[in-house]
């Protein structure tokens, strides 16, 4: 039995793709929306047009924000010479859901891949270099993801940084060998850079 229009129906599509939803998940949120589309469905579809408008990279970290520099990095109370190294901007925000650590961040967006020929220029790890030289910075966290192309990504950052004087220190326990930080709990993240350890 077809659901609604071509609208509803590519409405539901579009849904369908996104992550951790399947077609059943999206008719549901199409249907919840339609139900409340006096508020809910036109105050999220202003949202996204805003988002969509707005949203762009923060120029120092890589976070997503709606200015040139995002809340964080223009946090004075942050910049406490302290930088973590994240993969993507999704595990900066589970992070930072685990109010665990209040220096600066720094997003790479992605990790070295030989075999998808990704090198460091790629990367945001220029970036990171130049602001560990220039940002009085005492202490590089890598908490990237415990894969193979995430430890081969930070020990290219260690032995890039040898010799500077900088703290480099991995995230410890709570973080499973082949886990990615987006589906960690609050708790693990937490205890993850408590126990953070020199590399």
């Amino acid at each position: 039995m077809a659901e609604g229009g071509d609208d509803i129906q590519m409405l539901i599509g579009l849904l369908a793709r996104l992550p951790g939803l399947g077609p059943r998940s999206a008719r549901r949120i199409v249907l919840h929306l339609i139900r409340k589309r006096s508020g809910q469905m036109t105050q999220l579809a202003q949202l996204l047009d805003s988002v969509a408008s707005t949203s762009r990279e923060c120029l120092i970290c890589g976070n997503i924000t709606d200015r040139d520099t995002c809340a964080i990095c223009a946090d004075p109370a942050r910049a406490n010479g302290e930088i973590c190294v994240v993969e993507n901007v999704a595990d900066l925000w589970a992070l930072e859901r685990g109010h665990a650590f209040r220096g600066r961040y720094h997003v790479l967006g992605g990790t070295l891949s030989a075999l998808d020929e990704i090198g460091p220029e790629d990367l945001g790890i220029p970036g990171l270099l130049d602001r560990v030289r220039h940002d009085q910075i005492r202490e590089v966290i890598l908490a990237l993801n415990a894969t193979v192309d995430g430890q081969t990504t930070a020990h290219y950052i260690a032995d890039a940084l040898e010799g500077s004087g900088v703290a480099i220190t991995g995230l410890a326990q709570g973080v499973p060998i082949g886990g990615e930080l987006d589906y960690l709990d609050d708790g693990t993240i937490s205890a993850a850079l408590r126990a953070r350890r020199r590399l």
